[in-house]
């Protein structure tokens, strides 16, 4: 049953063997600098997620909890993070479990999330939440993603290529069912990290604001190479026309 029930929730998330979800969990890892009068506000986040057709939208709890009435009605995917932590500190980074896979079930979650950050001196305490977290989530019928990106002192002289299969590769030997990574933007590079997560799946962060043109390319080159999609945020609710740049990011996932 459990089993079963994972996979009906993991096709919840991925639309025809594709995915597009819309993330908002910027506020708590890079503060309110990133918002404006209109996207600060979560209720617009959930319009954009619902009107743009994506396969789920990501929060952390506090938002998921105060504003469960508009996602139930939007109808979109739920995904919950279940770790963060704020840009203040300095040094290595550590982002610890705020949320139990339990809370995130109640709130409707169709699946987790987990940050890494592959290299870190804190790598083997978020190794050992992750897996808990992912033994109970797939015990209870939710597929489990993993963000994992390398950081870190220890990191210095590595290659960029290295370290995008490194993570990916992680993705797939500790459990996760999707593996969300920072491409830079190397076809080829991405096209061996991709190799690298066997059958799990691989989703690219939209990251900071950039170029349109560029955005679409890179994700492009990220489904010709066998990416499932694309997890984005600042890009889409950030954009004068968040809905007109949602179409044109299905023309390019769904292909």
């Amino acid at each position: 049953m459990s089993i079963l029930r994972r996979k009906i929730n993991f096709w919840e998330l991925v639309r025809n063997k594709k995915a597009m979800f819309l993330a908002y969990d910027q506020g708590m890892e890079h503060g309110p600098t990133d918002f404006n009068d209109k996207n600060v506000d979560p209720e617009y986040i959930i319009k954009i997620a619902k009107e743009g057709g994506f396969t789920g939208i990501i929060f952390q709890k506090g938002i998921a909890e105060k504003y469960i009435d508009s996602i139930k009605k939007s109808k979109v995917p739920l995904i919950v993070k279940l770790n963060g932590k704020t840009n203040l500190v300095k040094g290595d980074p550590v982002s610890l479990q705020l949320c139990s896979v339990d809370e995130a079930r109640e709130l409707g979650a169709t699946a987790v999330g987990y940050t890494l950050y592959l290299g870190s001196v804190h790598e083997e305490e978020m190794f050992q939440e992750f897996v808990s977290i992912q033994r109970e989530a797939h015990k209870k019928g939710l597929p489990v993603i993993a963000w994992i990106y390398p950081r870190g002192k220890s990191l210095k002289g590595k290659k960029k290529g290295e370290l995008l299969a490194y993570a990916t590769r992680v993705g797939l030997e500790i459990g996760a069912d999707i593996i969300k990574i920072h491409s830079h933007g190397n076809k080829n590079d991405l096209a061996w990290a991709v190799k690298n997560a066997g059958k799990a799946r691989v989703v690219i962060a939209g990251g900071a604001k950039k170029n349109e043109r560029e955005l679409l390319k890179e994700i492009k080159d990220g489904i010709d190479v066998g990416i499932t999609g694309i997890a984005i945020g600042r890009n889409v609710w950030q954009s004068k026309n968040p809905l007109a740049l949602a179409k044109k990011l299905k023309k390019v996932i769904w292909v």
